[in-house]
């Protein structure tokens, strides 16, 4: 049993930290000059690229670095302790007991062959030598904190049987039992939907608050960090480049990392054709091959020879009173306000022909009641509902919503791996809804094609880069012999831009982004005219996921590709799609351009999805909206509105029909279309959810559709309104009031 005493200063102090692991070939550093401190109650962001080593200094602080992991320098306080002088006994009554961890995916954390209430209380049990009844109670109270529904059901539970968000929120619980002084949470939300993420933070926040606990908070999402953290450290190739408060650092930052960082992330404003993100030029350093100076020289655009290239860099200080510090020379040279240099505006892309129209689409699946014994009675997942949409030539048409809304099984039956219940999908102007891809002719199987979300499981291993691309090529019928597909895999790798030397390649020896730009590559050998993008982008970090965005947006422009872009980051929706379908339990919900979908009025899920979107920006104000439950399942939806289970404006509908029928299909204005059965006043009165703070301007329905253009395209928007709704002369006024407040 651990005896908790009371501590008045800093939790968490890291000076000079050097971590590195040893292999039989050379010493690795993985952590360099790395230095932190978290106050009582306070949360620290940690955030950079995968292998910048934030979790490193994680495992650092639990003293978890395995066999091959040393501390070679520096030091790791906890409450005034220097850990590593501490003895097994010690450590392990400090686990878990005052410093906790909150693993990336959850049920590494589970065992699944243990009831959760089994699980929870074991940790009172050990840490705090609580009887089993008293940890009972314990337990079943911090179900209850963590929100979750129906407590006793829940710690009767086997693991399998609760969502992920359910058992993150366990994990959670597990980790808060002991009432921890420092909680660690290693991506806590990766592998969530939106929804989810939102009631996680909002949770994580609200306990924090309530147990007085500090957090060391590490995430490659920027937007979460500011929604989290009070202090953010920003790193780079194993080294602290920037710290402070999350508002001196993302308002003025002083190091040309953070800089690059937030021009690689889609924020409002950023749009593919007049705005389009700038990714970071280079690759991240591997540990053993760091250049001299500085480590992030080679990709900076203001790196200067013979400065940034001699001795180690020291952190600075540029703000004490924020304790701002930067790991730059020349951040007292830099003009940090000026705009990135980029490439000229891009000429927008204008949509073609429909080549892919769905209609009335459902998919089913019968299947037992009882799947492990086979018992003959037979129950229906209804994956998709009366799918209606259409795609044109060049166009980008975003498809959004919860796991579970149905979007993979949609794209399985446009891929021919599934064949509808009903209904009909015409692609490129031949019915398929009932065609599989083994019996689809070369032609219409190389017209549609996927790139998949996660890069490293869609490659052969054993295999060479280049060979892989042939292998398409040939079983796409394209070149007349080995040479030719040969001169067209090397053209392919032109297009994704790779070098050609890749070709000898085997997967192992390519990065995250560069795996996926293979992909890319295989997905356009048979020419495609729809690729089908399913979460492309979410496995990658912020950097690299920018350079992959915009090379999707490049090929699309050249061969006029139509690009169909499944994805829950409603961040790089807004940023590169034309118009956006939004799913919810099978149905589609709302669907319409980007900037009908983004601006009220709203179908209430899609309130809910944008809302629960973290921004990287101090400007933003959002309505905040956290959904209550979790989806219904597919097997037994709710009667009515697929929705009403979590709507927050049923009660305001004024009839019962959210919960008896279904609603239809309503056009709004120019296509925008909602299944809702609000009424027209409601849905009126909704405001933006997203919005600068200090955005004043006067008629209301210029601010809702400001928050997503700049204050040239808001005044359009007003004088293009006041037209059809009075004269011109009112039109003039309207855009002349609006100018005057937006500036």
């Amino acid at each position: 049993m651990s005896v908790k005493q009371e501590y008045n200063g800093p939790i968490l102090e890291i000076n000079n930290l050097s971590i590195s692991f040893f292999t039989r070939l050379r010493e690795i550093p993985a952590v360099m000059d790395f230095s932190c401190v978290v106050q009582p109650g306070e949360a620290m962001g940690l955030v950079g690229e995968s292998g910048c080593g934030k979790s490193t200094v994680a495992l650092g602080v639990m003293q978890d670095l395995g066999v091959n992991g040393q501390i070679v320098g520096g030091s790791i306080k906890f409450k005034g302790r220097d850990l590593s002088s501490l003895s097994g006994a010690e450590l392990r009554q400090i686990r878990g007991s005052e410093i906790a961890m909150i693993y990336q995916e959850p049920m590494a954390s589970l065992n699944p062959a243990m009831k959760i209430g089994k699980q929870l209380i074991e940790v009172p049990m050990i840490h705090e030598g609580l009887s089993e009844a008293d940890a009972w109670k314990v337990a079943r109270q911090v179900v209850e904190d963590v929100r979750l529904p129906d407590p006793d059901r829940i710690l009767q539970a086997y693991p399998h049987q609760l969502s992920g968000g359910q058992q993150q929120r366990i994990v959670i619980a597990m980790a808060l039992m002991s009432k921890p002084s420092l909680l660690i949470l290693d991506e806590p939300t990766t592998a969530l939907d939106v929804t989810v993420e939102a009631g996680i933070v909002d949770l994580v926040k609200g306990l924090g608050k309530k147990y007085g606990t500090s957090m060391l908070f590490i995430s490659h999402n920027l937007g979460l960090v500011m929604d989290v953290c009070d202090r953010i450290c920003v790193m780079y190739s194993g080294e602290a480049v920037e710290t402070g408060t999350v508002v001196d650092v993302f308002d003025n930052m002083r190091h040309p990392y953070t800089q690059a960082l937030f021009r690689s992330i889609p924020l409002p404003g950023a749009d593919k054709n007049s705005r389009p993100l700038v990714a970071i030029p280079g690759n991240f350093p591997l540990p053993h091959e760091r250049p001299q100076g500085c480590n992030f020289g080679p990709r900076c655009d203001y790196f200067k020879a013979g400065i940034c290239d001699g001795a180690d860099i020291p952190m600075a200080l540029y703000n004490k009173k924020a304790d701002h510090q930067t790991r730059c020379l020349r951040f007292t040279e830099i003009d940090w306000l000026a705009d990135a240099v980029r490439a000229d505006d891009v000429a927008e892309t204008t949509p073609g022909e429909i080549i892919l129209d769905i209609d009335d689409l459902k998919k089913y699946y019968e299947v037992s009641a009882n799947a492990l014994f086979s018992s003959k009675e037979k129950k229906v997942v209804k994956a998709n509902e009366t799918i209606s949409l259409t795609a044109r030539e060049a166009e980008t048409l975003a498809i959004v919503g919860e796991s579970g809304c149905g979007k993979s099984t949609l794209a399985k039956v446009l891929m021919g791996l599934e064949t509808a219940t009903s209904g009909r999908v015409k692609l490129l102007g031949q019915n398929v809804e009932d065609v599989m891809i083994e019996d689809r002719d070369t032609k219409t199987v190389s017209s549609i094609q996927m790139v998949f979300q996660n890069p490293f499981d869609t490659l052969n291993p054993s295999m060479a880069v280049g060979r892989q691309i042939i292998r398409a090529l040939e079983v796409f019928g394209i070149g007349d012999n080995d040479e030719a597909r040969r001169q067209k895999m090397l053209e392919l790798l032109d297009l994704v831009k790779l070098p050609r030397e890749f070709a000898e390649r085997m997967p192992r020896q390519l990065s995250g982004g560069q795996k996926q730009r293979v992909g890319i590559a295989r997905a356009f050998a048979g020419d495609a005219r729809i690729v089908v993008a399913d979460e492309p982008v979410s496995a990658l970090d912020v950097s690299v996921q920018a350079a992959v965005t915009e090379l999707l947006m490049e090929i699309q422009r050249r061969s006029r590709t139509t690009l169909l872009f499944i994805s829950h980051d409603l961040s790089i929706v807004r940023y590169l799609s034309d118009r956006v379908v939004v799913m919810y339990l099978g149905h589609i919900v709302e669907t319409g351009t980007t900037d009908q979908v983004f601006a009220p009025p709203y179908h209430p899920y899609t309130e809910a999805l944008l809302s629960a979107v973290p921004i990287a920006d101090t400007r933003i104000q959002r309505k905040r909206i956290v959904l209550d439950g979790d989806i219904p399942s597919a097997v037994n939806p709710p009667s009515g509105c697929p929705f009403q289970t979590r709507c927050g404006y049923k009660q305001d509908a004024g009839t019962d029909l959210c919960e008896t029928e279904v609603p239809p299909v309503r056009t709004l204005e120019n296509g925008h279309q909602i299944k809702c059965h609000l009424a027209e006043d409601i849905l009126a009165k909704m405001d933006p959810v997203i919005a600068l703070a200090n955005d004043n301007s006067a008629p209301k329905k210029a601010a809702k559709k400001a928050v997503k253009k700049t204050a040239k395209k808001a005044v359009k928007k007003v004088a293009k309104k006041a037209v059809k709704k009075t004269a011109k002369k009112a039109a003039k006024k309207a855009a002349k009031k609006a100018t005057k407040k937006t500036a």
